[in-house]
């Protein structure tokens, strides 16, 4: 499947809830299986169905253990990254939780080859449907928290660089060139003063 790129008017619309009975059907289960290969191909943690075009608010996550194998150990704790098995999200509602936003760099697979840093709620709650339609509780925290996040606003139309702070908008390459290795402190002191 094609990831489209910010500029598409689907990107910027509220995503419309299904009914279980959508949910169940074969042609929703198919495009389940279509978004998980669509976003093991990209490679990305989450995608939600309106980057692939669609006005549907479904997203598909999953953070693999071999994200995480190249990374080191201090980079992961100070992003809570564990891994989080594939599931689905389906019409969520999500509620922050606690008053501390951390900042990270995130990147979009709707915005190929930029990244930023983006203050995020370190703890949610998603109320949501899963994959067959039942009801389901997810309380996430860290880097899984922060993927929710970003799902989660894409079914209402919001993209990350809504979200930044705009000082800190730079390609990929040149993240990995200058910033990488440096600590959110040090990005934090030399970007937000």
């Amino acid at each position: 499947m094609k990831i489209v790129q910010v500029g598409e008017a689907v990107l910027r619309q509220q995503a419309k809830a299904l009914t279980v009975e959508e949910i169940r059907s074969r042609e929703t289960q198919e495009l389940i299986e279509w978004m998980r290969e669509t976003m093991h191909d990209a490679p990305g943690v989450g995608l939600a169905a309106p980057q692939i075009g669609l006005g549907l608010q479904l997203a598909v996550i999953e953070d693999k253990p071999e994200n995480m194998k190249d990374a080191p150990a201090d980079l992961l704790k100070e992003r809570e990254r564990k891994p989080v098995p594939f599931h689905v999200v389906i019409n969520p509602m999500i509620s922050l939780e606690g008053a501390a936003d951390v900042e990270f760099f995130e990147g979009c697979l709707s915005l190929a080859g930029f990244t930023a840093m983006v203050p995020r709620a370190r703890k949610v709650r998603v109320d949501c449907l899963d994959h067959k339609g039942n009801a389901k509780v997810i309380e996430a925290s860290g880097w899984y928290a922060r993927i929710l996040q970003h799902e989660i606003d894409h079914l209402k139309g919001t993209v990350y660089i809504d979200r930044m702070y705009p000082r800190t908008l730079m390609t990929v390459d040149n993240f990995n060139r200058h910033w990488k290795s440096k600590s959110m402190a040090e990005m934090k002191k030399e970007f937000l003063g």
